[in-house]
């Protein structure tokens, strides 16, 4: 797999893979840890081919909304546009408890978060490996990942870029050629209650393309998140201060 910065994925690590359908998900997926999200606890997840975890139901929307969103849907949003895995590209998940895996993820968000130390006991794991966008005339793949993990008392997302290479699919006034134009992906994180959310910088704009290079943990292309009580951090622009930057 490429992008170093995800984690292992794949049919080898005991992944399930989604139907090729177009606007598809995978089947509700029963979480042997409850999920914690903005306050509420969540039993069953859903991986969207569109590039969305959304927690009860599926959600086969394709053009992305700004959040929060009228519909109260609850989910985050790696990078939510019009998926067509029939044209390209595979998305897998598995929840996993696997030693190895959880002992990398505990020293990532430890290193992050050095205030809370984290012991990861569980993660879902979810991958969209070089997928197509709808209408593509091109050979253009995403690369994302989105990881939820616990240590069954707080909740953390990682969300790891890859290799990005479309905005938009054709659906949402996109470029067939390019993928790009039109109302580009969205990335962030809608808590369903009509007042929380948030949104990584440059979503539903075309800079979101370059979200490989941005993050808020100082680690280009990757992005993590306290998500129980959600918490934002590390991504304030700088502030001036008495005509000092901070």
């Amino acid at each position: 797999p490429t992008g170093s910065l995800l984690y292992p994925y794949g049919p080898q690590q005991g992944d399930e893979t989604n139907p090729k359908h177009d606007d598809g998900t995978s089947e509700e997926i029963t979480l042997s840890v409850p999920f914690t999200f903005y306050g509420k606890s969540y039993q069953t997840a859903f991986v969207n081919n569109n590039g969305v975890i959304s927690f009860n139901e599926p959600v086969s929307r394709y053009t992305p909304d700004a959040f929060p969103l009228a519909d109260k849907h609850p989910f985050v949003a790696p990078y939510w546009a019009d998926v067509d895995n029939v044209l390209g590209g595979d998305i897998f998940y598995r929840q996993t408890t696997d030693p190895a895996l959880l002992a990398d993820i505990s020293q990532d968000i430890t290193q992050y978060f050095p205030q809370s130390p984290f012991t990861a006991t569980w993660a879902l794991v979810a991958t969209w490996d070089h997928v197509a966008y709808y209408g593509s005339t091109s050979q253009k793949g995403n690369t994302f990942q989105a990881v939820l993990t616990s240590d069954s008392k707080i909740f953390y997302i990682i969300l790891n870029y890859g290799d990005i290479q479309w905005t938009t699919g054709a659906a949402s006034d996109g470029d067939a050629e390019t993928g790009l134009g039109g109302t580009p992906a969205h990335a962030g994180f809608n808590s369903g209650d009509d007042t929380n959310f948030y949104n990584i910088p440059g979503s539903q704009t075309d800079a979101i393309i370059n979200i490989t290079t941005t993050s808020n943990v100082k680690v280009p292309g990757r992005w993590v998140f306290r998500v129980d009580d959600f918490q934002v951090t590390g991504v304030d622009p700088p502030q001036l201060n008495n005509g000092c930057w901070l």
